[in-house]
This record gives C-alpha cells, sequence and structure tokens, in this order.
C-alpha cells in the first residue's frame, strides 16, 4: 500500500492555507563557489537528483472517502523532478539585494496543489553580479538556495530531515550504502473488526482528554482579540524578509551570567528587539504584555522523526514595558519555567494537541475559524528549528548561513524562527510587506539588544553578531493591492 492518512496536526494545517496565508515552512541557505567547483550553476541537477532520492518528496496529499473529510499522502506518480527544482539567475548587480528580491516574491507564494507540495530555487549571479553575504568571503561567487517545504508535509525536525539529504554529508553516505532512513509505514484507514472495540474505547479516552485541553485553551484565549497593532493586522498577501547573525558563544556567555537557558536569552533578545523597534516607529509600549506562541517538539529524544508533525506550545507573555534588560531576562525565564512546569498541553500552544484529538471532518469544516482565531490567542509566532552540528556543504560548496523562515498566521504580522549553525544563531524574520515595512529596523534590533544584554551582564561589553544578510538586504517582495481579512 502507498498510502499514508495525513495525520491531525497535518491535516490541520493543509485546510489552514489561503491566497494570503501560505502554510509552508522556509530556509534561505548561502553558500560559497568553492575553487574547482561548478559553483551554482552546476547546483540545480545535483539538488534534483538528490531530492530524486527523498522518498517523501515524492508524495503528494489526495482526499480519501474514509474517514469522512480526511486526506492521505500517497506517492505521485507522475512526479517530475524538474517542476520542482529550479534555476533563476539574477541580473548584474549587487547579488544578496537581488536574491532579497527575489526570495521576498518566492515565500509569499502558495505552493502548487495536486503535486507534492516542496519546492528549491537556487539563485546565482550572472558574469558581473557580484556582492557578498554580509560579510567577505574568499573562493568565488555566492549562490543562494531557497526550500519551501508545506507544514503539512514537515515540522521542523522532521524539515531538518528531509532537508539533511541534499547536502554532501548525508548524500554521499547513502550512495556508499551507508544507514539509510526506513520508511514509515503507511497506516490504513480501513481498521479490521478486532480493533473496532479499541477504537471506541480510545475515542472516549480521547474525548475526555479533549474536553480538558479544550477548556485549557478557552481560558487561555483573549475578549478583546485586537493585540499589537504593530503586530497583528490584516494581511496584505505580501511577505518582506529579514535576517540577523547573533554569535552563539555571547549568548551562552549571558546564560551563565544570568541563569536559565539559551533559549531565554533568545526570547529576552527578541523581546528587547521589539521593544527598541517600536520605540524607533514612536508606538506606544503596550501596558498587557505582548504574547509570544513557542512551539516546542512532543518527539522524544533519540526517537525518529517520523512522519507527521508532533508539535505542541508554550504560551509567553514578552515583557517589552520593562525598560531594564536583565529585568526582562529574569521576566522571561519565569515564564518559560512556568511553561515547563505546567507542560505543554495547557493554555493557548494545546492548539496543536487539541488537533489530535478532532475528527478529520472537524478540521476541514473547522479551519476558517480556527485560522481566524490565532490573534485572540498570541500576538507573534517565536520558534527554534534544530539543525545538524557537523559542518555543510552542497556540491563542495560550503554552507555559509542558513536562515529558517516560519509562516504566518492569518491576523499575524511577524513570526521570527532561529537555528544555530557554525557558532552562530542565524534569525529569520518574516513579515507581511504592508504591515511591517521597516523590518530592517527590527533585524538590527536583534544585535543591539544583545549587545546590551551582555553589557550589562557581565564585566566585557563587546558582542560579535559577524554581519547578516536580512540587515544589509532587508528582503522584501513588489507590494501588492491591499486585501484585507475581515
Amino acid at each position: 500500500m502507498t498510502t499514508e492518512l495525513l495525520a491531525p496536526l497535518d491535516l490541520a494545517f493543509w485546510h489552514l492555507e489561503s491566497a494570503d496565508h501560505p502554510m509552508h515552512l522556509g530556509a534561505l541557505a548561502i553558500f560559497t563557489a568553492a575553487p574547482g567547483t561548478a559553483g551554482g550553476a552546476g547546483v540545480p541537477e545535483l539538488l534534483a537528483a538528490r531530492a530524486a532520492a527523498i522518498p517523501r518528496l515524492r508524495m503528494r496529499v489526495r482526499d480519501v472517502w474514509l474517514p469522512v473529510g480526511g486526506a492521505a499522502w500517497a506517492v505521485h506518480k507522475e512526479f517530475d523532478v524538474r517542476r520542482h527544482v529550479r534555476r533563476l539567475p539574477l541580473p548584474e548587480g549587487e547579488f544578496a539585494t537581488e536574491a532579497a528580491r527575489l526570495a521576498g516574491e518566492l515565500m509569499e507564494r502558495p505552493l502548487e496543489r495536486g503535486i507534492p507540495p516542496w519546492e528549491m530555487y537556487v539563485l546565482t549571479a550572472e558574469d558581473g553580479g557580484g556582492g557578498g553575504t554580509g560579510e567577505a568571503v574568499s573562493g568565488g561567487r555566492p549562490f543562494a538556495v531557497l526550500v519551501k517545504l508545506h507544514h503539512a508535509l514537515a515540522d521542523g525536525i522532521r524539515a531538518v530531515a528531509i532537508g539533511a539529504g541534499i547536502f554532501d554529508q548525508i548524500a554521499d553516505a547513502r550512495a556508499a550504502g551507508g544507514r539509510r532512513a526506513r520508511p514509515v509505514p503507511p497506516r490504513s484507514w480501513l481498521p479490521g473488526p478486532w480493533q473496532v472495540a479499541g477504537l471506541a474505547r480510545g475515542r472516549i479516552e480521547e474525548l475526555g482528554r479533549a474536553v480538558g485541553i479544550g477548556a485549557s485553551v478557552v481560558r487561555a484565549s483573549r475578549l478583546d482579540p485586537r493585540g499589537m497593532p504593530a503586530l497583528t493586522a490584516g494581511s496584505s498577501g505580501t511577505r518582506r524578509l529579514a535576517t540577523a547573525l547573533l554569535d552563539l558563544e555571547d549568548v551562552q556567555r549571558i546564560r551563565r551570567a544570568a541563569g536559565g537557558t539559551a533559549n531565554d536569552v533568545l526570547l529576552a533578545t527578541v523581546t528587547g528587539a521589539l521593544r527598541r523597534w517600536m520605540l524607533e516607529r514612536g508606538e506606544p509600549l503596550p501596558v498587557a504584555a505582548p504574547r509570544a506562541l513557542v512551539p516546542v517538539s512532543r518527539r522524544r529524544p533519540g526517537s525518529p522523526p517520523g512522519s507527521g508533525n508532533r508539535l505542541s506550545a508554550y504560551l509567553l507573555g514578552l515583557p517589552v514595558a520593562e525598560a531594564d534588560p536583565r529585568a526582562r531576562l529574569a521576566a522571561v525565564r519565569r515564564g518559560m519555567d512556568r511553561n515547563k512546569s505546567d507542560g505543554p498541553s495547557r493554555g493557548a500552544g494545546a492548539v496543536a494537541v487539541l488537533a489530535d484529538q478532532l475528527p478529520p471532518l472537524a478540521h476541514r469544516l473547522g479551519a476558517p475559524l480556527a485560522g481566524s482565531a490565532a490573534r485572540m490567542l498570541f500576538d507573534i509566532l517565536v520558534t527554534s528549528v534544530p539543525l545538524p552540528r557537523s559542518t555543510l556543504s552542497l556540491g563542495g560548496c560550503p554552507l555559509r548561513e542558513l536562515y529558517p523562515m516560519a509562516p504566518l498566521a492569518r491576523g499575524q504580522s511577524l513570526a521570527v524562527a532561529l537555528s544555530t549553525y557554525g557558532g552562530r544563531v542565524h534569525v529569520g524574520l518574516v513579515a507581511d510587506g504592508k504591515a511591517v515595512p521597516d523590518l530592517d529596523r527590527l533585524a538590527r534590533g536583534m544585535t543591539d539588544e544583545l549587545r546590551e544584554l551582555l553589557r550589562v551582564t557581565g564585566p566585557s561589553g563587546r558582542v560579535r553578531t559577524g554581519g547578516s544578510v536580512g540587515q544589509a538586504l532587508a528582503m522584501k517582495s513588489p507590494r501588492k493591492p491591499d486585501r484585507s481579512d475581515s
């Protein structure tokens, strides 16, 4: 059997998508052409061959009769990898600026349905195209690879597992007969008679859990859904992208001085950057702390990635009105400690857990309502995406920077994604192009805030931020007519 039912949360992501709210994850990878390699020119063929060898990337979504309202992954019999991997040469001029502009255009376009929901674009500079990636790198002109994966296809951990197959280190081991990932057995959507009694008993137990989780979500909802004006706005259908680079050692130095975790430091950095950004905009600081949804994986350490999304989330108030950076960090740490003590099955984050308890038809019919409810629960998404610790390359060209990108929920103007690679934290900022036209300011605020945290928590006041693509780019797509949500 080549059919596998979509997991409940995957089905929810599939139905939440609209033209103005594409539900794909993204990553912008920056490489430098190594001497003796073809550089970006030879990458499309290499990517196509490696992507075609990943079974998950040959699967598309199709509707099924049972369960009612459900959908399943099935091998696309007419799969053509050339529809998914394309090279887009950029005109002469600053490579980084042109790559940013094009990346914005590509990220705002929903993935085509009816075929496997993913795309890869190789962005290369034509002869005469120069420019850098935010820092001087020798060895040849840079090129970029933009990857888009539908959220129904993968969560952050699964996306990394899929994406790792395109890099030399993983692909070479596979070609040499190394350990291969075992395919996930498909789940039958026609249970046998001996399973019916067990399924009925399980559904009764799940109903009880769903009631408790649903009550927790309702308690976490705000009666006033307007949220922060700077972060919640009607969608224009455009996307602006920006990036920042933070030195991981600076993050760890702050953590050792102040306590808590590296993630606490990064959340406090986001908080301080938002404060700086709002003050620069001349906006009043909110009395009520804006809410961040902080996704957490429900996969057990050491367990295989699996095929479906396994997510929940924590809900965290970001104390942007607090003037003292040390007090902001302490407040973030207390909030995250409370979340961890309660567990990821309470509050707004439990929406993901609740999705597992609902029948497929509920996801199909309730997607519009669920999408509109996001602003009642949180103002901004802040997510961490784990990356391999080893050095990666593509066609012999070293990976220099890799910026993750998260989708925007309906009514949300900003999402922040962070990944650690090569001793640095790569920050990818995705915003509505009309609501947040000054996203580059927020990217600069990330490095400024980390510098300030380092100054106030330790004797040394120097922060090594290393530059970024996004601060030089302010990745922006062409403006579209406003199509505000009702």
